[in-house]
């Protein structure tokens, strides 16, 4: 299993407490590091969780909404003061480019890097980033304004050499590449030997779909693709859903419905609206619905490779 977690650095909703920080999400996947939203405060939670400011290139903004966004002019300006040159990418609408690239120019003139807006349409299903081990796709969603999900996809691995298999067929050493891709083995009598016979499966490759600031479509269950571990909103309970509907929100049994209708393995929870003290709540009403849910909270660290 590679390297896949998910770290919390807030998941309060638009008000502010001193018991959450707004929206930001960070995703180690192999040493590299995603951020998904980044509310007020994400630079000195990125501090507190030890992770480093340079093995951050790409951030993901879902929407334009304050508790979203406004952490990021005080992140660029420290990375400005940490970085000796490189790129980080933001990926935002056509609207959040003008935004933002104003306010940088005014505030960080001087940056050691380049930032680079990837545009990408609240309309559409595209893929944003990709690499040869990651793949990063968005998801459009409903809210008050244009707002997309990001499923982050491990591409497949190779297959396992049967080591004690191999020697036993006398398979040289120069035809594991082959057989890790998929390949048959020709002996030099013509003889085929399978490759189910001399290697095993590839770990199953893991996924994380985040899905923040949106109402319940169950329409939407297929195309997150049975993911690992789901982030879907939990901004209100069921006694509040009338709200939700009218907000452009979900609740806990409704998150809870779609990490099953999509297959998921593991929900967790998140952007709790500030009316709320016990955030044990939302676990329960999930939980009636769906078993495998983990209560999110700052700090938090999950770790895909350890999900079962």
């Amino acid at each position: 299993m590679s390297q896949f977690d998910i770290h919390t650095l807030g998941c309060g909703s638009a008000k502010p407490t001193p018991r959450h920080q707004p929206s930001s999400t960070v995703v180690d996947f192999r040493g590299n590091l995603f951020m998904v939203d980044c509310g007020e405060g994400a630079q000195l939670a990125l501090m507190r969780k030890r992770l480093k400011f340079n093995r951050l290139n790409h951030i993901f903004l879902t929407h334009l909404h304050g508790d979203h966004v406004f952490g990021l002019p005080g992140l660029i300006g420290t990375l400005g003061l940490h970085s000796a040159g490189g790129e980080i990418t933001i990926h935002t609408f056509k609207e959040g480019k003008e935004i933002l690239s104003k306010i940088f120019d005014f505030f960080s003139r001087d940056l050691p890097f380049e930032v680079k807006f990837n545009i990408i349409n609240p309309k559409e299903e595209e893929i944003v980033f990709e690499n040869k081990s990651l793949t990063v796709r968005t998801l459009p969603l409903k809210h008050r304004l244009p707002t997309v999900g990001y499923i982050f996809e491990e591409k497949p691995g190779l297959r396992h050499i049967n080591r004690a298999m191999c020697d036993f067929h006398n398979v040289p050493f120069s035809k594991f590449g082959s057989l890790k891709s998929g390949e048959d083995f020709v002996k030099p009598d013509g003889t085929v030997i399978p490759n189910n016979i001399l290697t095993a499966p590839a770990d199953p490759a893991l996924s994380y779909a985040h899905l923040s600031d949106t109402a319940f479509d169950p329409a939407m269950a297929e195309r997150l693709n049975s993911p690992t571990l789901l982030f879907h909103e939990t901004t209100y309970l069921d006694c509040n859903l009338k709200e939700a509907i009218a907000r452009g929100h979900s609740t806990a049994s409704q998150a809870a419905e779609m990490a099953r209708l999509s297959g998921a393995k593991w929900l967790l929870t998140g952007h709790y609206s500030s009316r709320y003290t016990d955030d044990n709540l939302f676990k329960e009403e999930a939980e009636k619905i769906f078993p495998n849910v983990i209560l999110n909270r700052e700090g938090l660290t999950t770790s895909l490779d350890k999900l079962k």
